[in-house]
C-alpha cells in the first residue's frame, strides 16, 4: 500500500505539537505576570479621594501620630478611619475657610461619614488582625510603605499570598521593638540580631498552615 500522507506531514505535525506546548508555556507565563501585574494587584495606584488629604504632610511635615486618627490599631482587626470630628480637632481653628476642606466642614455640619476610597482590599476570605502584628512588633512601614511620603496613598505590598508568607517564613526579617511599630522612618542597626531576639521576646511564631489566615 502507498504511503497516504506526504512525509513533509511528520514535521509539520512536530512542528504543531512543540509549538502548542511553546503556546501554553507562554500563555501560562504570561497569565503569572498578568497577576503579579499592578493592573490586578494595584500596586502604586493611588485612589483618587474625595478630599486631598496628604499623608506625607500630616505625618512628616506635622509630626502626627498614626494611632491619632488610626484609634483602633493596637487592640482591633481593623486600623479604624477618623470621624470627621477627629479633623475638625484642628480644622475647626486653622485653614476654616479653606474650599478644599468644604467636605469636612459639611460632613461634621450634616452628621454624615466622609466616603473615602479604600485602598487595601483584602479577599473576603482572608482574615488579618492589625492589633496582633502591632503586638507583635511588626511596623506600619512593613506593610504599607512610606506612608509618610505618599501625598496619596498607595497600595505598597502586592497583598498576594506569597506576599504575606515572605514574612510568615521569616519574621526576624521584618520585626522591630514595640515602641517603633510607628516610626516610619525606623532603621535597625543589625535587623539579623535583632530579630532573632525579638522573635524570642515576643513569642513570634511562624505561621504558615492555612488556618491562620482562612478562617
Amino acid at each position: 500500500m502507498g504511503q497516504v500522507f506526504h512525509r513533509s506531514l511528520n514535521v509539520l505535525s512536530r512542528l504543531s505539537i512543540f509549538g502548542s506546548l511553546v503556546f501554553l508555556a507562554g500563555a501560562a507565563w504570561g497569565t503569572l505576570l498578568l497577576l503579579r501585574s499592578s493592573y490586578v494587584t494595584n500596586v502604586g495606584v493611588a485612589r483618587t479621594q474625595p478630599i486631598q488629604f496628604s499623608h506625607a504632610h500630616h505625618v512628616n511635615g506635622l509630626g502626627i501620630d498614626c494611632r491619632y486618627c488610626h484609634t483602633s490599631v493596637e487592640e482591633s482587626s481593623f486600623a479604624g478611619l477618623p470621624p470627621t470630628k477627629t479633623c475638625m480637632n484642628c480644622h475647626s481653628q486653622i485653614w476654616v475657610g479653606s474650599e478644599i476642606l468644604a467636605p469636612v466642614r459639611q460632613s461634621y455640619a450634616d452628621n454624615e461619614s466622609i466616603k473615602w476610597e479604600r485602598v487595601h482590599r483584602l479577599a473576603d476570605f482572608v482574615y488579618f488582625d492589625h492589633s496582633i502584628h502591632v503586638a507583635k512588633g511588626v511596623g506600619c512601614a512593613s506593610c504599607h510603605g512610606r506612608v509618610d511620603q505618599m501625598q496619596a496613598v498607595y497600595q505598597h505590598g502586592t497583598l498576594l499570598m506569597e506576599w504575606c508568607l515572605e514574612c510568615h517564613r521569616a519574621p526576624e526579617k521584618h520585626l522591630r521593638p514595640r515602641a517603633e511599630v510607628f516610626d516610619m522612618a525606623y532603621a535597625a542597626g543589625d535587623q539579623a540580631r535583632l530579630g532573632a531576639d525579638l522573635v524570642r521576646e515576643y513569642r513570634v511564631r511562624k505561621l504558615e498552615e492555612c488556618s491562620a489566615c482562612h478562617r
